[in-house]
């Protein structure tokens, strides 16, 4: 490492000859896989950018020049090159992000982790740069998989209105998202990667007539007045330039020089430029280059010489939905399936390959999918549309006015819902309880354990005049929660000792040994408590109010947003109701939540047994009269 621990800046490139710069490439890989097979991490985006970045920052002055990246997860070997070479806390409390980070570094940007949204971000900033006659250049780094994204498109079009002002947008290729990109933009990618180049072939043609006598130079140039047709034919790139964009490429993404050159080009254009760069995920790594699937997109803590990982969890919630998608597709030929760029992730694969007909890979669209999934509902499919919970946040006004404006039975399947932990702020699926609260007709699941996840999919995908979402946590599912009784829909999990019990404890979904833990707490303190499991959030269950009403407090657990969450909604259904009793809810605070394990952002913000029992302690304190809340102490391992 010996050259890699002399960069502590982006100008300490311009020192190294050529060869050394192979060299440091070589090196960055070492340290990837040595550092990410320790921490986890996104390991083969960065293995494939790994000269890119070099050559980026050798061209461009950043942070002066901005150097923005989509989406950000490709954005490791940025880091050690501006200066952030301790990986050793990678994605946990206290260390880097595993995006861009404003708070670690000037020359971190824009912080995203959502696909397609870059174009727009350099759009205004080039913008910006014409309006304030600044002469800082704007590069935009997206992969394939990004373009897919319609965002992408409505950028290009707003960027190619302006031909004079400058802006680089560097298209990393590497025929993947997190698995093979699909769809037309990726056979026109696909036939430029293969076709040996316009301009290639007119300097062979150049050559040979200029020494042909008399005829050679006219028919030169009408050959090069005739290019476009020619580049069509030869190499389509006229896709881009036909929008207004100079087009270089393809370029070979693993050679520095070829790509520096390139990129010199283009940051003296004076205009938009597309530089296609064709780079090969997880490179110089035989085990991520052996995994077809997506190529170590992501990975936990692995043995860096085999790739295996060096501990297994238990059954997970995302591939119990994922088995029992596949007994639905066994069982009914209507149920369809979509996902967003993301097969595997959501659990889709096995469903797959016993349904390739009946599976659809939209790409990162999930307005269009959500749009397209109530097509396929209206033409008599009932579409499941898996997806991680956060980026349901980009199609909510397709949802609302397209799937249950239309009364479409389409079923939402969120997967990473709630907090999530190392991934940081936008990957926290904590706002979909949130903002689904307001659709009309739309029903909520939030399954509890395993069983309820089985259940609730089924019960889901039985409606067929409404949406219907079902949202889990990620990782390890727990142990089976088993329900004691009933109470309308509900299923009661404890009851109460007392015959006028104290506290009616609302669980939602995966918190629901949370609940169990605080009422066990409770109890030691002589306060009685009930605990229910609304099963389905949305709507709020008619048999809550009454129950409710046999109660001195009650008190919500959500692993949501308390802004317009599931709090929210049973304290107006009981309002609704004219039931006058107090209510606390409990759930995530309407902030942005550093990178942390779920645990430690769980302690951080309250939502821990100990915390809630404490608070609702002396909640019953003061209702007794008593305004000292008695010590709830936490249960010791």
């Amino acid at each position: 490492m010996d050259l890699l621990t002399r960069i502590k800046g982006p100008r300490d490139l311009d020192r190294l000859s050529l060869g050394e710069l192979d060299q440091l490439a070589e090196e960055i890989r070492t340290f990837l896989v040595d550092a990410v097979s320790k921490t986890g991490g996104h390991l083969g985006p960065n293995l494939g950018v790994v000269e890119l970045t070099i050559a980026l920052h050798r061209v461009f002055e950043s942070p002066k020049d901005k150097v923005l990246w989509d989406t950000g997860h490709q954005a490791y070997v940025h880091k050690l090159l501006t200066g952030r070479q301790d990986f050793s806390r990678l994605k946990s409390k206290g260390g880097l992000s595993g995006y861009p980070s404003r708070a670690e570094s000037d020359h971190d940007i824009i912080e995203n982790s959502h696909a397609s949204g870059v174009l727009g971000w350099a759009d205004g900033m080039a913008k910006a740069n014409e309006v304030l006659k600044k002469d800082d250049h704007v590069v935009a780094v997206i992969g394939d998989g990004a373009l897919t994204g319609g965002m992408a498109w409505e950028a290009l079009n707003n960027i190619a209105a302006a031909k004079d002002r400058p802006l680089v947008i560097v298209v990393n290729d590497n025929e993947r998202s997190y698995a093979p990109t699909i769809g037309g933009l990726a056979n026109h990618l696909a036939t430029l990667r293969t076709t040996d180049g316009y301009e290639r072939f007119l300097a062979r043609g150049k050559d040979i007539l200029e020494r042909t006598p008399v005829v050679g130079r006219p028919l030169y140039e009408t050959l090069h007045g005739a290019k476009k047709g020619l580049k069509d034919f030869i190499a389509p790139q006229g896709m881009f330039e036909d929008l207004g964009l100079k087009y270089v490429g393809p370029i070979d993404g693993h050679d520095i020089e070829a790509l520096e050159s390139a990129l010199q080009r283009a940051k003296r254009f004076g205009g938009p430029v597309i530089v296609h760069c064709l780079t090969e995920k997880g490179r110089g790594y035989t085990p991520a280059l052996e995994d077809e699937a997506d190529r170590f997109h992501a990975v936990g803590k692995i043995h860096p010489d085999t790739g295996l990982p060096i501990s297994t969890s238990g059954l997970d919630w995302t591939s119990v939905f994922g088995e029992e998608m596949l007994k639905l597709g066994q069982e009914r030929e209507d149920i369809v399936a979509i996902t967003a760029a993301m097969l595997q992730p959501v659990g889709l694969g096995k469903f797959e390959e016993a349904f390739p007909d009946r599976i659809y890979d939209v790409g990162i669209a999930e307005q269009h999918g959500a749009v397209s999934a109530a097509g396929l509902a209206t033409g008599g499919l009932h579409p499941v549309f898996a997806v991680y919970a956060t980026f349901l946040n980009r199609a909510f006004d397709q949802v609302l006015m397209d799937v249950a404006l239309h009364k479409c039975g389409v079923t939402f399947v969120l997967d990473r819902a709630g907090i999530t932990g190392t991934d940081g702020a936008s990957h926290n699926g904590m706002w979909d309880m949130s903002i689904l609260q307001c659709v009309p007709g739309l029903r909520i699941a939030a399954p509890r354990d395993a069983d309820q996840v089985r259940a609730q999919l089924r019960e889901a995908v039985a409606v067929d005049d409404a949406p219907t979402v079902v949202r889990f946590s990620k990782g390890a599912v727990g142990s089976a929660v088993q329900a004691v009784g009933k109470a309308g829909g509900m299923d009661i999990l404890r009851k109460p000792k007392a015959a006028r019990p104290d506290v009616l404890i609302v669980s939602v979904g995966a918190l629901a040994p949370m609940c169990l833990e605080i009422a066990d707490l409770l109890d030691a303190q002589g306060i009685s408590s009930t605990v229910v499991d609304p099963r389905w959030v949305k709507p709020v269950d008619e048999a809550l109010a009454p129950l409710a009403e046999r109660h001195r407090v009650v008190v919500t657990v959500e692993d949501n947003s308390r802004a317009g969450g599931v709090g929210s909604a049973v304290s107006q259904a009981l309002r609704d109701a004219d039931v006058d009793v107090p209510l606390r809810d409990f759930g995530i605070p309407p902030v942005f939540l550093d990178h942390a394990s779920r645990g430690e952002v769980m302690a951080d913000i309250g939502l821990t047994a100990p915390d809630i029992a404490r608070q609702v302690t002396g909640l019953v304190a003061k209702l007794d009269g008593r305004f000292e809340s008695r010590a709830v102490e936490p249960a010791r391992d």
